[in-house]
């Protein structure tokens, strides 16, 4: 894993790692992410839009 510090594409601000809430689908679920801390922007990573997010699609499929 690597020490690369993100910065907001449209305020040029590094990222800061916040407990975030998610509504996704009509689910919500909590997780820790990098924001801006000026424009409020999300870095939602792969792991995040693979696991959780996939999790939560399969679950409404399965209804």
């Amino acid at each position: 894993m690597t020490d690369e510090i993100w910065r907001c594409a449209k305020c040029d601000k590094p990222l800061e790692k916040r407990k975030t809430v998610f509504n996704y689908l009509g689910r919500s679920f909590t997780h820790e992410v990098d924001v801006c801390p000026k424009c409020g922007a999300v870095l939602i990573p792969s792991e995040l839009a693979e696991g959780k997010m996939a999790e939560v699609e399969e679950q409404l499929e399965d209804k």
